[in-house]
């Protein structure tokens, strides 16, 4: 990581536990950022500022006398240009949001580790001495700029608090990290992110499961003219694609480990090599990341880099099942309809009473994609005016059919003396029994396990080599 750039006056830690201000002041002093103020009253925070400046304030929520929020309140009306990290042992995306839309610039949840902190900080200073702003995207005069959140069709509250934080933490240059299941629509809120951050590069995407190193690497960085066999001609890397604009890796949790390490080094250096070059480049795009598996579980089986998620993890976005949201599904189910009717050429047709309620009572393993896919369905063999029933009817019934509650044998029967299974052991067992099921089909099977094809077939490849090991 770059060093953070030596401020010229000081960083105000304000935090009433004394604990966590030498915390704060020792990861500081360890980056050469030795010119600190400790407050643990923040009712003194005020004759501070009015009587010194101060470079960067560190800012504590819940505190006795005064709260972080009404502190923040001032802090901007009477000092705007000073930055404020809010830090605190609360992770509620609410908080969160207000405090970004009041005007911090970062918000970290205790504990704290040193390489986020060190981070934060760095980015915090950054901003205020760059002279050039990034280059944000401006409505043609005359013309009213969409919400850049509006492709993300909600009511529910949940989904609403979701944007609202998307929108908080767009314009910030940190990474984000997205997690959801299959089909929740994780991409769309990448892309969201990217349209709110008014960055003038492109949105570039892709899926990193199945990739080895070697080709993640290629993909990412490039590769100059003669840097391996086969190599005829340079490439330029996805990286370079998205300077001024936002990268998204999709499924980052399927990674490599070798992969792992060198994404890892790419947000700490802010700097890359092209295969066959010696020469740095820039990291200039923003890097937001998704996952459908819990990347918490996957460190814990030692898969994932603890490191590397901390990193990824500055701003955070749970995207909730539908099954979770339901009330969306009048408005979503209308949304799909129309969408069809314009791609298929076709009216908007008529939808009748068992239409909701049938939908209703469908689980949706596949979540949003999987509605989009049964409307679009229904749509296409629709020849009258009101939309038919059986296609999706038909469509539930090969759901639950095939991917209901018995598809696969239970690891445990309740109360039975066997011993627990590993996670491991509970995944190999599925995996095979959906690979059976499938007739040795590995698409037929990953759709049964709500993963992509790429995504099994990295998991028998780790398996094969383990047993070959």
């Amino acid at each position: 990581m770059s060093a953070a750039p030596i401020p010229r006056h000081p960083i105000l830690l304000v935090d009433d536990e004394e604990q966590a201000l030498q915390s704060y002041d020792l990861n500081l002093r360890y980056s050469g950022l030795t010119n600190t103020i400790r407050c643990s009253d923040p009712r003194e925070v005020k004759n501070i500022l009015r009587g010194q400046t101060v470079s960067l304030i560190m800012l504590d929520l819940c505190m006795p006398h005064l709260k972080g929020e009404e502190l923040l309140a001032f802090i901007k009306d009477e000092f705007p240009e000073i930055p404020v990290i809010i830090v605190t042992g609360y992770n509620e995306v609410e908080t969160a949001v207000r405090c970004m839309r009041a005007g911090s610039v970062d918000y970290l949840v205790k504990p704290v580790d040193r390489a986020h902190l060190l981070s934060a900080v760095r980015h915090a200073l950054e901003q205020r001495q760059d002279a050039a702003p990034p280059v944000r995207l401006e409505a043609a005069p005359g013309q009213e700029k969409p919400s850049p959140t509006a492709r993300i069709v909600t009511e529910n509250p949940r989904m609403k608090a979701v944007v609202a934080y998307v929108e908080a933490v767009a314009p910030s240059s940190e990474p984000v990290l997205i997690a959801g299941e299959t089909g929740v629509g994780k991409e769309l809120v990448a892309r969201a992110i990217h349209d709110a951050s008014g960055l003038s590069g492109k949105f570039v995407g892709v899926n990193v499961a199945g990739l080895d190193d070697a080709m993640f690497s290629d993909t990412l960085f490039g590769h100059k003219k003669g840097a391996f066999t086969g190599a005829s001609i340079g490439r330029r890397g996805l990286i370079e694609e998205a300077a001024g604009g936002s990268l998204f890796l999709d499924e980052i949790g399927d990674l490599g480990k070798a992969s792992q390490l060198k994404l890892l080094r790419l947000i700490q250096e802010r700097e890359y090599y092209q295969l066959g070059s010696d020469t740095t480049k820039p990291l200039e795009a923003r890097l937001i990341v998704a996952s459908n598996q819990p990347l918490e579980a996957l460190i814990e089986r030692d898969l994932f880099r603890s490191d590397l998620f901390f990193r990824l993890r500055t701003h955070y976005v749970a995207i909730p099942p539908l099954r979770e949201r339901m009330d969306d599904l009048p408005l979503l189910a209308r949304h799909f309809l129309v969408k069809a009717a314009e791609r298929l050429g076709k009216p908007v047709p008529a939808t009748p009473p068992e239409f909701l309620p049938l939908l209703a009572g469908h689980g949706f393993p596949g979540n949003i994609r999987e509605l989009e896919a049964m409307i679009f369905n229904a749509v296409a063999l629709c020849e009258g005016d009101s939309l038919p029933m059986e296609p999706l009817r038909a469509w539930i019934g090969s759901v639950r059919k095939g991917a209901g509650p018995e598809l696969f044998p239970p690891v445990l029967e309740e109360g039975g003396p066997q011993p627990v299974p590993t996670l491991k052991q509970a995944e190999e067992r599925i995996i095979k029994e959906a690979l059976e099921r499938a007739g040795g089909n590995q698409s037929e099977a990953a759709k049964m396990l709500g993963i992509t094809r790429q995504a099994l077939n990295r998991r028998l490849l780790t398996k094969k080599r383990k047993g070959e090991g």
